[in-house]
């Protein structure tokens, strides 16, 4: 498909393009508020100011006032609404120009990999939206804000695009840090992914991954069904019975982003919190445990007769009781590896210590077998 096939696809119309002195103020402004946002992240704002002030970039009528602006891989290309105000840039300038960071390409130019989306299996298109997104709002220093959206508050860095995903994605955050999403979305490496995944388990991470695309999907379909319902006038019965199977399949779903948005929630929450459950050791662990459980509720997502994170917060309190008890009366639960460690620091050339090595490798699977009937 040729470029100007794509951009009629997208409804951009180009308008005009940007002189050298125009470009270069918009390079300016983008490669310092992203080098300043992230510096642990070895970003040279000068190098990426050569970069970006490479970039084609063009004035172009937009298909919707929410689609400020536009990188396209194939032509190194931005367009900019006609409507944007280049003297202050929003995130989503910011956003594509991130997009135009972290795309990876052969030397025919096909793209191999764009952050955290992988073209060739299609998987992590939705939540590497969300990961550009709330990094661009990291970047133009945006401010959280409580939003309602299908029935759900949210607490999100970026109310207007993308609100439920980088809510989904903060909770992630939560768990890994920052650090290795950032990395991820500019470098488009697995070290997110990787992060995630020692905090949960790949088939977690998959779940989550699939359901942002889901999400994104459902959004979409819903976006066309709103435009579908803008096109009638209600003059007539004829256009009263299509209003009513337009606004019924509107409320259809809204019902599914709705469902789809705390499955995800509650599949964040409980494999990430049982996997750290599951890595109590100590008293001093149950107290940060116990904390970073109870502090979960700042990123939560809200909705009427949302009662999970109750049921499962009281769950959790009682099996920290149990297991507290345990190690106040036996001491702190010790691993394989802590009694392997300590093992390999006897002297091992003797019989009695091959003996007792092989006595306490069977006596380790008893007690873990026991510490894990306590867990469930």
């Amino acid at each position: 498909m040729s470029i100007n096939s794509a951009l009629k696809k997208e409804g951009i119309r180009v308008v005009g393009k940007l002189n050298t002195l125009e470009v270069n103020k918009i390079a300016t402004i983008i490669s310092k508020s992203i080098a300043n946002s992230f510096p642990e992240h070895s970003i040279n704002q000068n190098d990426l100011f050569i970069s970006i002030s490479r970039l084609n970039m063009y004035i172009a009528e937009m298909p919707n006032d929410m689609a400020m602006a536009k990188y396209f891989y194939k032509n190194n290309s931005i367009y900019f609404s006609k409507n944007m105000n280049l003297d202050d840039l929003n995130t989503l300038a910011v956003h594509e120009c991130i997009h135009f960071m972290q795309e990876l390409k052969n030397n025919s130019g096909k793209l191999l990999r764009l952050g955290l989306y992988n073209p060739k299996t299609g998987n992590g298109m939705a939540i590497n939206e969300a990961a550009v997104q709330h990094m661009a709002s990291v970047a133009t220093e945006a401010k959280t804000d409580n939003v309602k959206y299908y029935n759900m508050e949210l607490s999100t860095i970026s109310p207007d695009f993308y609100p439920i995903q980088t809510t989904l994605l903060n909770e992630m955050i939560y768990f890994t840090g920052s650090y290795a999403l950032y990395h991820s979305t500019f470098y488009s490496n697995d070290v997110f992914k990787n992060t995630f995944i020692a905090k949960s388990s790949a088939k977690t991470y998959s779940k989550i991954e699939k359901n942002f695309d889901l999400i994104f999907e459902y959004e979409a379909l819903l976006s066309n069904e709103i435009h579908k319902l803008s096109l009638y006038s209600n003059n007539t019965e004829k256009d009263a019975e299509k209003i009513q199977k337009i606004n019924n399949k509107i409320d259809s779903l809204k019902n599914i982003i709705f469902e789809k948005t705390l499955e995800t929630q509650n599949i964040i929450l409980q494999n990430c919190f049982e996997k750290e459950f599951n890595s109590i050791r100590t008293i001093e662990d149950i107290k940060n445990f116990r904390e970073h459980l109870y502090n979960f509720k700042n990123v939560l997502i809200y909705a009427e007769n949302y009662n999970y994170f109750n049921e499962f917060y009281i769950e959790m309190t009682n099996r920290l009781e149990e297991k507290q008890e345990f190690i106040e009366k036996y001491g702190n639960i010790l691993t394989a590896q802590s009694i392997t460690n300590e093992l390999t620091s006897v002297q091992e050339n003797t019989y009695g210590f091959q003996f007792f090595k092989t006595l306490f490798s069977k006596l380790k699977l008893l007690f873990e077998e026991f510490v894990r009937e306590k867990d469930y």
